[in-house]
């Protein structure tokens, strides 16, 4: 995974969260169940790391920020990294 940018977690609130699972539909069930509770960026997609057991993705999320401030899909606009 890439180097997590300062900026994504400059207040409080914010979190950067890289996620393992077994397989992909558990790690996407999980950043779906974290997307309707919080406004995140949801899944910058899934990979699998040659060597290592799992699949991973990265989220970020924004505590401070409820879904349904900011829409249906809980996706908030995030700086690029």
């Amino acid at each position: 995974m890439e180097k997590i940018d300062a900026q994504h977690v400059s207040e409080p609130g914010l979190l950067v969260l890289d996620t393992t699972a077994g397989d992909e539909e558990t790690v996407l069930a999980a950043v779906a169940e974290l997307d309707r509770r919080w406004a995140t960026s949801g899944s910058a997609g899934v990979r699998r790391v040659p060597g290592e057991p799992g699949v991973k993705t990265r989220l970020y999320v924004d505590l401070l920020w409820l879904s349904t401030q900011v829409g249906h899909s809980g996706h908030r606009s995030w700086p690029q990294e």
